[in-house]
């Protein structure tokens, strides 16, 4: 079955009892026991809901993992899956990550005696160096946030294989409906379910997935034990935003494209970051392990007094952090979404103050233009 059909048919009849077409929403804390030793298997919402088992079931068939694992958030699910790890354990992770992800891990995690190494995950020699004897994991985003480098899911997952490293990749970029990490060799795959699974701007949600079933049992362990649980109405919310996933993701794709073509004619324009342009570095290596691009571009203006300029002025595109919603939005990650990651490594990375992301929706692509042209004049 294409994945288009499975991603509409996601908890269709899950409801045994009446047959609803749509999930219901099972808002309970508890549930009764049919007799001493015996169980409906749901006995307590932290550690299972009906509403979230149906969520939870719908990432790993769309993922192709073994189980599947809802979060109240995206940090919620990052963080979980870091417990799997211990003091004097090594990560590699891409560099020019979600700032909420670096900050996590050099501003908590460290603090237990996990130690982070951050490469550019786009050049395998480096992802490679960086591996040490003490090394457990490799957590790549892919592309990036914000500059769209991509990392060769394939090759990096090669270099991990017989070392006993996992490999984790954050899919919240392409979601499912255009990459499938796990078939690539991943062995973990993290979503921030808020972004295009949902797909409405309306729901904080985070997922994992992992194809083997005993890490499957660890960080089912682990979510139960720590409680950072997705709840039955916004799992519910979550499931109706992805039975669209795939008409957005392709709408989101086209206007993308078009946009960043635009964009990189623009003389106000200095570069623009979006793995679908001719020429960009990674769109070989996307092409090969990915279905499309996806909606997410970053662009530099060509002075940073145009960045206050062109925030101000938008008027459909919307001033906001967060991305993959039906509405396009515009941010300034120095300031809003990386603003954790201190300035010199932000200038390293070359989140500079002339750069701008935007998550591009599903309006009129003219419209879209219009409204830039109208910012940037």
């Amino acid at each position: 079955m294409h994945i288009a059909s499975k991603i509409v048919h996601v908890g269709v009849s899950s409801d045994p009892v009446t047959g609803a077409i749509s999930t219901p929403i099972y808002q309970n804390a508890t549930f009764c026991h049919p007799a001493l030793g015996q169980s409906t298997g749901f006995d307590y919402s932290r550690t299972k809901n009906p509403t979230r088992s149906v969520v939870e079931k719908a990432i790993a068939d769309l993922e192709g993992g073994a189980a599947g694992f809802a979060f109240a958030s995206g940090m919620a699910a990052i963080t979980t899956l870091l417990m799997l790890y211990r003091a004097g354990d090594h990560l590699v992770v891409t560099e020019d990550c979600y700032g909420g992800t670096y900050r996590v891990l050099e501003k908590v995690f460290a603090k237990f005696g996990l130690d982070t190494t951050f490469v550019d995950g786009s050049e395998l020699a480096a992802v490679a160096a960086a591996i040490r004897s003490t090394t457990k994991a490799v957590l790549i985003e892919t592309p990036t946030n914000p500059l769209m480098k991509i990392a060769d899911i394939r090759a990096i997952a090669a270099l991990a294989a017989g070392e006993n490293i996992h490999v984790i990749v954050d899919n919240t970029f392409l979601s499912p409906f255009y990459q499938r990490p796990l078939a690539l060799g991943a062995d973990i795959v993290i979503h921030s379910g808020s972004k295009y699974l949902a797909g409405h701007n309306d729901v904080i949600c985070g997922l994992l997935t992992a194809k083997d079933a005993a890490l499957c049992e660890q960080i089912g362990f682990l979510q139960n034990s720590t409680g950072s649980i997705l709840g039955p109405q916004d799992s519910w919310l979550l499931l109706r935003g992805l039975k669209t996933l795939a008409l957005r993701m392709e709408r989101h794709n086209q206007n993308a494209s078009v946009i960043a073509n635009w964009l990189r004619e623009h003389p106000r324009v200095k570069a623009v970051y979006y793995p679908g342009l001719a020429g960009h570095p990674g769109r070989e290596v996307q092409e090969r392990q990915a279905a499309g691009y996806g909606g997410m571009l970053s662009f530099e203006v060509n002075e940073p007094d145009l960045v206050p300029q062109v925030l101000a002025r938008v008027q459909l595109i919307q001033f906001a952090e967060s991305l993959g919603g039906v509405e396009s939005l515009i941010t300034f990650p120095a300031v809003q979404t990386h603003a954790d990651i201190p300035w010199e490594v932000r200038q390293q990375l070359g989140i500079s103050d002339c750069l701008l992301r935007m998550s591009v929706g599903i309006e009129n692509v003219q419209d879209l233009i219009d409204d830039l042209a109208r910012a940037l004049a």
